[in-house]
């Protein structure tokens, strides 16, 4: 497995975590609330946590899993949400 987190400084992370749960909650097992939530995506766990002022992102992706695919089309959907500002995402590997 690989995980990478991803922090996106944003004013807005509650909405987003949402808004990205709420799109994919039609095609995959979704749980959230207003600060945190889960996606089950393929091979892909994807868990969110949202500040006053951060949008946490962490993605463990299965082993020969496509990481940066994943994180591609995380930010994709969040960019479109967040289509107002511009959001940018700093993602650090995981070691555990």
């Amino acid at each position: 497995m690989m995980t990478m987190v991803g922090v996106v400084k944003t004013e807005n992370a509650s909405s987003y975590l949402r808004k990205l749960c709420q799109h994919w909650s039609h095609k995959f097992a979704v749980e959230y609330t207003d600060h945190a939530g889960t996606i089950a995506l393929p091979g892909t766990k994807c868990a969110l946590e949202a500040s006053a002022m951060e949008l946490t992102i962490r993605l463990d992706v299965d082993a020969g899993g496509d990481v940066a695919r994943m994180q591609q089309v995380v930010e994709e959907h969040l960019q479109r949400f967040g289509f107002k500002e511009e959001l940018v995402f700093l993602w650090t590997p995981v070691e555990e």
